[in-house]
């Protein structure tokens, strides 16, 4: 089975995106932290990560660092309230699908993910 996996410490985030991912077809697997995500094994069944920049202990770039180093083909959506320039640009250097500043439209969301999943079926 494949997941589209939600990283974010702020539980109503994760909450709204996940009702809105099941919503629409979606099945999914949030986490609080980036540390209780890179412990699941799940990640190799990702479709798609929608990761949150700043959260409590692992921050989403030091996530995203960790699945590069490990060679995972993880595609990963940034999100974040709090999104500088030079942060946007490292995470989309690094791999990034996209990089969602909050709040955002479920259009743009669901966008980010489908073009993620596509990318992640391109690469097989």
């Amino acid at each position: 089975m494949s997941f589209v996996c939600i990283v974010d410490d702020d539980a109503s985030v994760r909450s709204g995106i996940d009702n809105l991912l099941k919503a629409v077809g979606y099945t999914t697997v949030a986490f609080s932290s980036g540390e209780a995500f890179l412990a699941s094994p799940v990640i190799d069944d990702a479709l798609c990560v929608l990761l949150d920049v700043r959260m409590q202990g692992m921050q989403g770039l030091d996530v995203q660092r960790k699945l590069n180093a490990e060679h995972r083909n993880v595609p990963l959506v940034f999100m974040s309230a709090h999104g500088d320039d030079d942060t946007i640009k490292q995470a989309l250097q690094h791999g990034a699908i996209n990089f969602l500043r909050k709040p955002f439209s479920e259009e743009i969301l669901l966008d980010s993910i489908e073009l993620a999943i596509q990318r992640k079926n391109e690469a097989k």
